[in-house]
């Protein structure tokens, strides 16, 4: 079963910060910078946490992710904008490289 996840991250140094970025791409989708929504198997979660750890530092940087419920179960319902947004991406199968 696949859960949701809005994951947000805050990253001091602008190296790790493009890393944190690549990384995230191979996971989720970009809703604002540094803002991802990811729908992940557990062992697809444990994989993004692993690959993070990697690239933080865990005493400069900071990492949120929100578990949202189950994928698909809520949809664009959890998602609340003001101002200017993006379309938030259709959904599609997700490739780990």
């Amino acid at each position: 079963m696949r859960q949701r996840y809005l994951l947000a991250y805050d990253v001091a140094d602008p190296k790790r910060l493009r890393r944190v970025f690549k990384a995230m791409k191979g996971f989720g989708d970009a809703l604002q910078y540094s803002v991802f929504r990811c729908d992940l198997s557990a062992v697809e979660k444990f994989k993004l946490k692993g690959v993070l750890l990697e690239i933080i530092k865990e005493d400069e940087d900071r990492v949120m992710i929100v578990d949202l419920g189950p994928a698909g179960g809520r949809g664009e319902i959890a998602f609340e904008y003001l101002g200017v947004r993006d379309e938030i991406p259709v959904e599609h199968d997700a490739f780990i490289v």
